[in-house]
């Protein structure tokens, strides 16, 4: 029976979220329900304060900087003008022909940097809007557009990026988010240039068969309003070059250089500087960041203390949304049934990227959420796949950069929260645009993660 309410809570998770249920409500209520149905009722109320709190508290304390200050540069790069100016500097260097290419590539060096999917996509969909409008190509393709360059490669592959998804692992395997840069580099060119020649083609085709922009009454654009008064490309991009060089910078030079023996003590968590740096590096050049901004275009604040407090409310249901996730994997962990899907998740494959791949992707899922997918696989398994690749002699950034590229393929299923809001930013369904997001979402990454589990296998980290 335990099994079965395993089975039936996470199938229910999933069902009930993609219907609209808040995760913050569901979350305790479908892992008690496994509890309830393994046969520990007078576990209820325990397992809700001891663990399922416990462990939503002990993910609040460790991430709570990143997305609240992920969330505050994301709004002060909205409000300041400077996503517009560089989505606009890129739309007309790479030319209104290459109308995807240029949505793909004005995402991707936003997230790269950065700037939240939600801020960028408002940003971007007017200006890919008007332009598809213009060249008549067929606007259920700008979701797609958006999807690639927002949550796929920039998300779980470059290295370096201040996604949320890059951090996760660093504090489990004691990496950093620069983990395995070559092979990084190499699954994201593959997810970049195969979406978006799959993107191109599909347009290309629609248009050939006659296919327009389509008559869509219920939009009310005016992308260029106000662009003049934009802040110039060069200043736009400072701050998202500020991000990538300082978490370089503290990640492999200042950090690395510091006597932090005093983190061995019980009031620091008795811990290491390997398992902290990684988010240390973050957090500070996201800091710095964000002081640039403020003070860069204090002309430009209409009310700077607002846009602060937007970005800062803004953080907090993502990261409790993600919060109750990881509590529920958790309940769900000390099941004793869960040892008959640890063991079967583990038995996989004897190669532990295969079977973190597995897991991670299958907990995504039926998530809805990367971070949240991965949070529960690693939290629950991540201390077997660093013993397991301890074992073989595999560097632990290669587990770092697998979980996190396999955090980014399921996840986009119908229910994930990115991809609904993002249908509702462009006043599209899933029928129009779901098909092309799957596909350079989904398909496409797990293209790159098989190359990258490959060459990694074969050769090693780089």
């Amino acid at each position: 029976m335990g099994v079965i309410g395993i089975i039936l809570s996470l199938g229910l998770l999933m069902y009930l979220a993609y219907r609209g249920i808040n995760v913050l409500v569901l979350a305790p209520i479908m892992a008690l329900l496994a509890v309830l149905i393994g046969g520990s009722a007078h576990l209820l109320l325990p397992t809700y304060t001891q663990v399922f709190m416990k462990e939503l508290g002990g993910y609040l304390l460790k991430f709570f900087p990143l997305f609240m200050l992920g969330a505050i540069f994301g709004k002060l790069m909205d409000d300041s003008g400077s996503a517009k100016s560089i989505a606009h500097w890129i739309v007309n260097k790479v030319g209104r022909d290459r109308a995807i290419l240029a949505i793909v590539l004005s995402c991707g060096i936003l997230t790269y940097g950065g700037v939240s999917l939600f801020v960028v996509a408002f940003a971007v969909y007017p200006i890919g809007a008007a332009l598809f409008r213009e060249i008549g190509m067929p606007k259920r393709f700008i979701p797609g557009a958006i999807a690639l360059g927002s949550f796929t490669f920039t998300m779980t592959a470059f290295p370096g990026t201040p996604a949320i998804q890059n951090a996760i692992p660093a504090p489990f395997f004691g990496t950093n988010t620069f983990a395995a840069p070559g092979l990084g580099t190499i699954g994201g060119l593959i997810m970049m240039i195969l979406g978006t020649l799959w993107l191109h083609s599909r347009a290309k085709r629609a248009m050939a068969a006659g296919e327009g922009y389509g008559e869509h009454t219920n939009e009310n654009l005016n992308p260029d309003q106000d662009s003049a008064l934009l802040p110039s490309f060069f200043i736009a991009l400072l701050p998202i070059l500020l991000v990538i060089g300082l978490n370089a910078l503290f990640t492999y030079v200042v950090f690395p250089g510091i006597d932090a023996s005093y983190l061995a003590e019980p009031k620091y968590g008795a811990t290491k500087l390997s398992a902290v740096a990684g988010l240390w590096s973050i957090i500070v050049a996201l800091i710095i960041a964000i002081l640039f901004i403020v003070i860069v275009h204090w002309q430009r604040w209409k009310n700077v203390v607002e846009s602060l407090n937007a970005g800062t409310m803004g953080s907090l249901l993502p990261i409790f949304n993600t919060a109750s996730e990881v509590g529920y994997g958790n309940v769900i962990a000390s099941l004793p049934a869960f040892v008959v899907v640890k063991d079967a998740v583990l038995g996989v494959s004897q190669n532990p990227l295969i079977s973190e791949a597995v897991a991670v992707n299958v907990l995504a899922g039926i998530t809805g959420s990367a971070s949240g997918g991965m949070s529960i696989a690693l939290s629950t398994l991540g201390a077997k796949y660093l013993e397991l690749a301890n074992a073989i002699g595999l560097s632990p950034e290669l587990l770092h950069r697998v979980a996190v590229m396999s955090s980014g393929c399921f996840d986009s299923l119908p229910h994930n929260g990115a991809v609904i809001t993002l249908l509702g930013i462009c006043r599209l369904t899933h029928k129009q645009s779901y098909f092309d997001i799957f596909m350079v979402s989904v398909i496409i990454p797990l293209i790159a993660l098989v190359t990258v589990i490959t060459l990694g296998s074969l050769f090693g980290n780089f």
